[in-house]
């Protein structure tokens, strides 16, 4: 039993990553087979790596088409950032009142391994995207558990989209990354001072400056300029 539920974890990790990472693309369809055949995987892994990545809203099903990765409109992105930046700054208005040693440090923590990741020189790029996200997911997530609210997080764990936000530092150029740094340095430094107007404040302007690069993508998709998984790096 434990070697079975390992095995569906790999499965789970392997297929949440490559959606992710938008090498499973928005609409595509997810064959059991072809993704066994790829991962070395048997299918009932699979199966059950689907119906986890159903139920968290990363894959849906299709009438005479089967599991398909979901994908989102424009105005679903709008409103998913709207949604988050309202919730994320509440969320760091609570962390200022609220917020204990350990979790600043993990925070902190969180913000070191960020610039860490911007700073050092990457030969893959996608290498240095996936280190960066983790930084950023450390951060966000410092700040919700310094929160303490636990139905708050439940709300941001079902309205974060993580290939989205995984999409938007894909989209980062170097001077937008770095300002998403700065950021999380002014969220921290206002967290830590106990000002959750401040860092509420700062908080949704963060979020909501990341949604617009999304859009702008998304835009420019349509009018037939970028790819869906182009990058905004800049040279």
């Amino acid at each position: 039993m434990a070697t079975r539920r390992g095995t569906t974890q790999s499965a789970y990790q392997q297929i949440r990553r490559a959606i992710v990472e938008g090498r499973y693309k928005p609409g595509q369809r997810l064959v059991e087979q072809r993704i066994g055949e790829e991962f070395e995987l048997s299918r009932t892994p699979v199966r059950e790596a689907l119906r986890q990545l159903e139920a968290e809203g990363l894959v849906h099903h299709e009438a005479n088409r089967g599991a398909v990765v979901r994908g989102v409109t424009v105005e679903e992105v709008a409103d998913l950032y709207d949604l988050r930046a309202r919730l994320e700054g509440y969320a760091a208005e609570l962390a200022a009142l609220r917020i204990e040693p350990p979790e600043l440090d993990r925070l902190d923590a969180g913000i070191v391994a960020f610039g860490a990741a911007l700073a050092a020189t990457w030969d893959d790029e996608l290498e240095q995207l996936r280190a960066i996200d983790a930084a950023n997911r450390e951060v966000h997530g410092a700040i919700l558990t310094g929160a303490h609210h636990e139905r708050l997080a439940r709300l941001l764990e079902r309205t974060v989209d993580v290939p989205l936000v995984f999409q938007a530092f894909r989209q980062f150029d170097r001077a937008q990354t770095e300002r998403s740094h700065l950021f999380h340095q002014l969220i921290r430094d206002s967290i830590a001072a106990g000002d959750g107007q401040r860092a509420s404040s700062l908080m949704f302007e963060h979020i909501m400056l990341g949604r617009d690069v999304l859009l702008d993508h998304l835009a420019r998709i349509d009018a037939g300029v970028d790819d869906l998984f182009s990058t905004g790096q800049a040279e």
